[in-house]
């Protein structure tokens, strides 16, 4: 497998240093991508860099996966309007090791002489002191140099007109530093990352090239990922889609690759899927001749979903999807975790009735006109009930007197309200 040729027909690629394909094609060589440690979790927007590693090793190469508790303090520049908040030196870890976890999910750490290895600048950061940087790494690039670099340019002409401190401004010597380092102590030759790294990562080759007196080093940047339409990739009208259960339940993390539009699909099906592409050939053109069925998504959603979260998650986030159609029996609720029945229905209006009450017994028109606002008034909610037009958990409610227990509530917690086929309400009991 030739690495550069696999991003190529995938559509990854964006820009190589001349002389890297030569490089690699020699045999097995070591290369790297950075990961911000900026949160507890990586995000799909991770996931190009991390489909990118995956490829890597599979042509034989060796990953290093670098985790940024140095330059997580500092903060990058690049592709930012403003400067970020610093994280705290505790917080910064929690965040490493929780990286440090997914990352494990992706990439094989026991595969012989190319397994996989997980790197912290903060290791060889923590004991540089100022004067010997400014020393050693400062005096070989000059400030002109760096000014050209379009993140600084970005930000010192931007609109906010904010500027950019020091402390950001010298972010790509650092970065540069770190493929300095991994050149000198791991034999890295190649820095892989967006094309919005371009500069930071040629700060490290042009970096080793004056430190070490001609030694050659490699770049390759790989597309920043956007929509059909233009707008960013990996988020949704919730925020980031973060690849932890707890911040992005398997359910959305699904609906998020399946409500996506057939062009994008096509795309993304390539990138963030290991599927070959004589088989994503034939899935096009099983889409093709029915789009509405969706099977592109499908597919797309469901490698992905399985990659992240597993099988039991996805036969769980299949289910969840059904739900709402009738497809899955009202019982699957008591297979659901607080969070994930939260998430199901995140846009779906609740409400809070006390345990207590449900125990005393509540009648149905008080339930629904009183107690919560399903309907706007007991009579509203009585007239419903006699049109039978109401249902609690998919059983219709007989007469407005019905009375509701605690009997009733599903994982002894929630009930489903229905107002006609289509209009749902999840009603809690605390």
């Amino acid at each position: 497998m030739n690495f550069v040729e696999e991003l190529r027909w995938r559509g990854m690629l964006h820009d190589i240093m001349p002389g890297t394909e030569d490089m690699l094609n020699k045999g097995m060589a070591s290369g790297y991508i950075g990961f911000d440690p900026t949160a507890d979790s990586l995000h799909v927007g991770h996931l190009t860099q991390i489909m990118t590693l995956i490829h890597f090793q599979r042509a034989g190469h060796k990953p290093y996966a670098l985790v940024g508790g140095a330059t997580g303090m500092v903060g990058d520049p690049s592709g930012k309007s403003s400067e970020r908040n610093l994280l705290s030196e505790d917080d910064l870890q929690h965040n490493l090791e929780s990286v440090k976890k997914q990352l494990k999910l992706f990439l094989n750490f026991n595969t012989g002489t190319n397994s996989a290895e997980m790197v912290n600048n903060y290791d060889w950061f923590k004991n540089f002191n100022f004067l010997d940087f400014i020393r050693d790494v400062g005096k070989h690039i000059t400030v002109n140099y760096m000014m050209a670099k379009d993140s600084v340019k970005n930000r010192l002409n931007g609109e906010t007109g904010q500027g950019m401190s020091f402390t950001e401004f010298s972010y790509q010597l650092v970065q540069g530093y770190d493929f300095y380092y991994l050149w000198k102590n791991h034999n890295c030759s190649l820095q892989m990352g967006g094309s919005d790294q371009w500069g930071n990562i040629v700060t490290g080759t042009e970096l080793i090239r004056r430190k070490s007196t001609g030694g050659e080093a490699f770049a390759l940047t790989t597309q920043l990922i956007k929509k059909a339409d233009g707008t960013k990739f990996g988020k949704s009208e919730g925020g980031n889609i973060w690849l932890d259960a707890e911040k992005t339940s398997p359910y959305k993390f699904y609906q998020f690759w399946l409500n996506t539009t057939d062009n994008d699909a096509k795309s993304y099906i390539r990138i963030f899927t290991l599927f070959e592409r004589d088989t994503i050939e034939a899935i096009e053109t099983e889409h093709n001749a029915a789009p509405h069925l969706r099977v592109l998504q499908k597919a797309l959603a469901k490698d992905i979903t399985i990659r992240v979260h597993g099988e039991t998650e996805f036969i769980k986030a299949i289910k969840s999807t059904e739900f709402f159609f009738g497809g899955t029996g009202i019982e699957f609720l008591n297979e659901l975790s607080h969070n994930e029945v939260i998430g199901l229905f995140s846009g779906v209006p609740n409400f809070t009735v006390s345990k207590d009450e449900f125990a005393a017994g509540i009648n149905a028109t008080d339930l629904l006109g009183v107690k919560t606002t399903v309907f706007p008034s007991k009579t509203a909610a009585k007239k419903e009930i006699q049109g039978g037009g109401v249902s609690i958990n998919r059983e219709k409610v007989g007469t407005p007197e019905d009375v509701i227990t605690t009997a009733q509530l599903l994982n002894n917690k929630y009930l489903v309200a229905q107002k006609g086929k289509k209009n749902y309400f999840l009603i809690i009991a605390e």
